[in-house]
């Protein structure tokens, strides 16, 4: 049984199969995010989140096949390898999957740019201002590819990373997009109700970190600074779904990773993503998932 669900850029890794290989969280400004995956070499189905900023992916290593669409509309496949890009701009929520045709393993660079660094460069390129800027599947740009190697290689170099050179370099990427990725008639992303991605990450990691605590939204509304309306309203347009409902999709999402790995029982596991009977655990896996939890780990 297919179990589609809606996940976040920054909650990936409770969904897709894969690892994190750096993140720039913590080093880097408000103004650039970038985190490196290598991911499974098959993906049935992902949903990539409408975050206020548009998301470059730059693939690092490896050759597939990634199929794109609108929610239920048709699949439009690209072929890409090495320094290929993605700018994705979509002001929803959209459905993803990919299969590895190579033997190298598929590695990839997300790249988040604020919107008021985005602005400042738009501007200084003659632009009014306004965020607006095409999407890209499967394209290739040599100064662009250099510019991210840069951050690349600084993310993964031993010693510590420098946060000025890759703020420096993450503004060398957003002029080059202002002049030469800029569409008219495109929609103005500055007008986009979602959270930025570093807002959308510190709100995930909490989610993470309590799993089995009762859901609080006004805590996570707090820890970003957002009422609890505008909190909720800008968190499901950046997922498609409630805070509420995202937080059961990480439980369940860490039970099945429990359910899968480990020989501990049902119970256990389901005290574990804050359930404090069986029954209930059950009942909402059964809900969410398609399943009972025993019939899942068989």
């Amino acid at each position: 049984m297919e179990v589609t669900e809606r996940t976040s850029a920054n909650g990936l890794q409770a969904h897709i199969r894969g690892e994190r290989l750096a993140t720039s969280d913590g080093v880097s400004s408000k103004e650039i995010l970038v985190e490196i995956f290598v991911r499974e070499r098959n993906e049935a189905h992902i949903v990539v989140p409408a975050v206020a900023e548009p998301l470059l992916v730059w693939v690092l290593s490896g050759e597939a096949i990634v199929e794109e669409r609108a929610a239920h509309g048709e699949w439009e496949a690209n072929t890409v390898r090495r320094a290929d890009f993605f700018l994705t701009t979509s002001p929803d929520p959209y459905e993803m999957r990919w299969q590895v045709t190579s033997p190298e393993p598929f590695v990839v660079m997300h790249v988040y740019l604020g919107l008021a660094l985005l602005e400042r460069a738009i501007a200084e390129a003659g632009g009014s201002g306004a965020i607006q800027l095409r999407e890209v599947s499967g394209g290739r740009d040599d100064v662009l590819s250099a510019l991210l190697e840069q951050i690349r290689a600084e993310l993964t170099r031993r010693g510590g990373t420098s946060a000025l050179l890759i703020q420096g370099v993450g503004q060398c990427v957003a002029v080059h997009l202002a002049r030469h990725y800029v569409d008219a008639g495109a929609e103005d992303m500055s007008r986009r109700n979602a959270l930025p991605a570093f807002k959308l990450k510190r709100v995930i990691g909490l989610m993470e970190q309590h799993l089995a605590e009762p859901f609080r939204l006004a805590d996570l509304a707090q820890a970003i600074d957002l009422s609890e309306y505008h909190f909720s309203r800008q968190f499901k347009r950046a997922t498609g779904r409630s805070p509420s409902q995202y937080f059961i999709q990480l439980r369940m999402a860490r039970a099945r990773k429990l359910l899968m790995e480990t020989e501990r029982s049902v119970i256990d596991i389901g005290l574990e993503v804050g359930y404090g009977s069986a029954s209930h655990f059950s009942q909402i896996f059964r809900r969410e998932v398609g399943v009972a939890p025993s019939h899942y780990r068989k």
